[in-house]
């Protein structure tokens, strides 16, 4: 008897995002950094990026648009590496790579989520006041060695631990 497998079209577990939609909106802006109706915008957009990008065919995503939002957002908001980003989704590194790579330029092309020019921020009337902070190194200020009390030991040929001193 040859038995048909049936292969899953949505992954067994639960994902991220479904158990991130019992929060609060409090909770929720703390942990993704965005509140419900920009990540929903954001999804919005993914979605219609998504769907022009799977027109000319390819396979179909091991997660949903809102968990690979999520986890562009975590690294963006935690600075994790990718690979402990990668654990947590099941996926592989570069796997990872490419989703939080995708997310970022596709909400960059939108206009919606784009930063001003160079040119549109020098044009307004806005005023900046800019802190520089020096944060280079400065060498230890250590005690300077007394050579007069050093040098006749080394002519002797005898160095004694209280000619050092």
């Amino acid at each position: 008897m040859n038995k048909q497998q049936t292969i899953p079209t949505q992954p067994l577990t639960e994902s991220k995002y479904q158990k991130l939609s019992a929060l609060k909106d409090g909770p929720f802006r703390r942990l993704t950094g965005v509140s419900r109706k920009v990540f929903a915008l954001m999804v919005e957009i993914l979605t219609v990026a998504d769907a022009q990008k799977k027109a000319k065919g390819g396979r179909k995503s091991k997660l949903c648009i809102q968990d690979r939002l999520l986890m562009a957002l975590e690294y963006l908001r935690e600075y994790r590496t990718y690979f402990h980003i990668a654990q947590n989704y099941g996926i592989s590194e570069s796997n990872a790579y490419k989703i939080c790579k995708w997310v970022e330029d596709t909400l960059i092309k939108d206009k919606r989520f784009a930063l001003p020019g160079r040119k549109a921020l020098l044009e307004s009337e806005a005023e900046y006041e800019v802190i520089l902070i020096d944060a280079s190194e400065s060498p230890i200020e250590r005690p300077k060695k007394d050579r007069n009390a050093i040098t006749p030991a080394k002519r002797s040929g005898i160095l004694l631990k209280h000619s050092l001193l």
